[in-house]
């Protein structure tokens, strides 16, 4: 499969630095994500929603949607959304409701015990990374912290490219001119 016109290929062995930084904040990333997710499901073993329904949750946490919107901010296909919302009310967590501005379709909204399930993974998540980060001495503990605002501007500005990789340098520079944007979040940047 060929690589991005705008990414080299990691096998040519390319000394780019912000290759090199890409590489490590996907490893890092990855890391993180399994660690935690392992973690949680040790520590809290009534934790069993798929990721993949969390993101929905949280989604929904805004607003009801119709499938193909949350497909849409999920960049995921129509039927594997509506295969994980089938599961998401038959577990109570969501519910069908008549969307107002259009009578023949319906909108995907939390229920009371769907917000409390989020509310409880993200509780829950909230405790196992604040151990862990408490295990930090305090210099990695304020480098973390002060990388936050960075992190998140990137987390939206792959949220509006899709994969960061179609807008080039140009968009790259726009991103750090712009420190204090109020671009809206992508999906799962919460």
């Amino acid at each position: 499969m060929p690589s991005s016109p705008h990414v080299p290929d990691p096998a040519a062995g390319s000394t780019d630095p912000a290759v090199e930084h890409a590489r490590r904040l996907t490893d890092t990333v990855t890391r993180l994500r399994r660690a935690l997710r392992s973690s949680i499901r040790t520590d809290y073993p009534w934790e069993s929603l798929p990721m993949a329904q969390v993101e929905l949750l949280q989604t929904l946490a805004a607003a009801p949607l119709r499938v193909g919107e949350l497909a849409s901010r999920q960049r995921l296909a129509p039927n594997t959304v509506s295969g994980l919302v089938g599961k998401l009310l038959d577990a109570g967590f969501v519910d069908r409701q008549a969307d107002p501005g259009d009578r023949r379709t319906a909108r995907i909204a939390l229920t009371p015990a769907g917000r409390r399930q989020l509310d409880d993974w993200q509780h829950a998540h909230e405790r196992r990374i604040a151990t862990a980060f408490g295990t930090l001495d305090p210099a990695d503990r304020a480098a973390v912290v002060d990388a936050l605002p960075a992190l998140e501007e990137l987390a939206r500005a792959l949220a509006r490219t899709g994969t960061g990789a179609e807008q080039g340098p140009a968009a790259e520079r726009e991103v750090t001119a712009e420190p204090g944007s109020t671009a809206e979040q992508g999906p799962g940047a919460g």
